[in-house]
């Protein structure tokens, strides 16, 4: 029955989204709006091919420009965030080479970093500023890897320099702060019986794994919960550094990943 569910699923993937790209591409091409809704529909029918229903709790930062900040576990971790509101993401530089899956996160209009390259961070800081005033939400992955989905790694701050540059108001005076949100995204359980340390890795995508093969086997293994918290935002201000606020949003991120492996806190509202 796994290989089965895993070729409707595998084709149902592959026609829906050769199907939706080149309208994706229209849309951005000539600026329209639904170039933002659309990758929003995508991924929330895409969830429901694969199994994955999303619990969200928190409020999500929309009325103001924001970056969000969120651990890292598998490339799932895309349509999964991609449910709740429009975004894009910051990814390595190197994604955007992947067949068929680089282009896909170009049409989410992802914004591509040289993590390697210390020279490039400033340059990298100003388009991903750009963004966020222009109207954008942002996620970053400040662990810069993915990992097994039992822990968060450590925050890395560098990129978080964006919350120290001001953002200009519509009357044309300087305005607030960018404000950064904490996300943390857990992997909780799999057919409604808690997941556990030995079968979270199975989503989870990280070291050495080749990605077809993963995939496939996600596609097989059937429905599965995640959930998605939204902490409280902060700025640069009340953090008082940059550093500060990454360790922030680590601490946060992780409480969040801990209660949600752990099911202390079941709470919360279905988005997808």
């Amino acid at each position: 029955m796994g290989t089965w569910r895993a070729g409707l699923r595998v084709a149902g993937f592959l026609g829906m989204t050769v199907a939706i790209m080149p309208v994706q591409w229209l849309l951005i091409r000539f600026g329209l709006a639904g170039a933002r809704s659309l990758p929003v529909r995508y991924h929330r029918l895409l969830c429901k091919l694969i199994g994955i229903k999303v619990t969200v709790k928190g409020t999500p930062v929309t009325d103001r420009p924001v970056l969000i900040c969120a651990n890292h576990t598998s490339y799932l971790d895309i349509p999964v965030m991609s449910t709740v509101f429009p975004v894009s993401f910051i990814a390595k530089s190197e994604v955007a080479t992947w067949p068929f899956f680089g282009q896909m996160s170009k049409l989410q209009r992802t914004v591509f970093v040289e993590r390697e390259r210390r020279t490039k961070t400033r340059e990298h800081r100003n388009e991903i500023h750009a963004r966020i005033v222009n109207g954008d939400t942002l996620i970053l992955f400040p662990e810069g890897t993915s990992n097994d989905g039992n822990r968060v790694l450590p925050f890395k701050s560098a990129l978080m320099s964006v919350a120290q540059m001001s953002v200009v108001g519509e009357d044309g005076t300087l305005d607030d702060m960018v404000m950064v949100q904490p996300v943390s995204l857990a992997y909780t359980r799999l057919h409604g019986i808690p997941m556990g340390r030995h079968y979270r890795p199975f989503f989870a995508w990280y070291g050495d794994m080749d990605l077809v093969p993963h995939l496939w086997d996600v596609f097989k293994l059937g429905p599965f919960d995640v959930v998605l918290e939204f902490h409280e935002p902060v700025s640069i201000t009340e953090a008082g550094t940059r550093k500060a606020l990454a360790r922030y949003c680590e601490d946060k991120v992780a409480e969040g990943v801990s209660r949600a492996i752990s099911g202390r806190d079941d709470a919360g509202r279905k988005a997808a």
